[in-house]
């Protein structure tokens, strides 16, 4: 089952516990899809958008469970990037860790997320 992978604020991802779905960080929103990174890229993602941010949590999703919304797409550096064109239900959410800062400033990811 491959995981995909979003880097949302707490407060914001509260929000969507008490709404039954994720619509979206205002960035999101705008570009009209959830933005999504694999297991290869979360971390890249995590240093060039969240540098330096505290209270965020990795939300870990079964991309199998979004059916035809879900695309892979060309972005950085040409690679393809998982977007989600709708909201996320939460079903489809198998994991929400925090992602503390360590003594460098670089997120802490959970065991087993990055690749070797």
């Amino acid at each position: 089952m491959p995981l995909i992978y979003k880097i949302c604020p707490r407060a914001l991802w509260r929000e969507a516990e008490a709404a039954g779905q994720f619509t979206g960080a205002p960035i999101d929103r705008q570009d009209g899809f959830i933005h999504f990174s694999t297991a290869a890229q979360v971390a890249e993602t995590a240093a060039r958008h969240f540098a330096g941010q505290d209270d965020l949590l990795l939300v870990a999703v079964e991309a199998e469970a979004l059916g035809d919304g879900l695309r892979y797409e060309p972005s950085r550096g040409g690679d393809l990037f998982p977007h989600l064109y709708g909201p996320l239900p939460l079903s489809a959410v198998v994991a929400v860790d925090e992602m503390p800062l360590d003594g460098d400033g670089r997120h802490a990811f959970p065991a087993g997320i990055l690749p070797a």
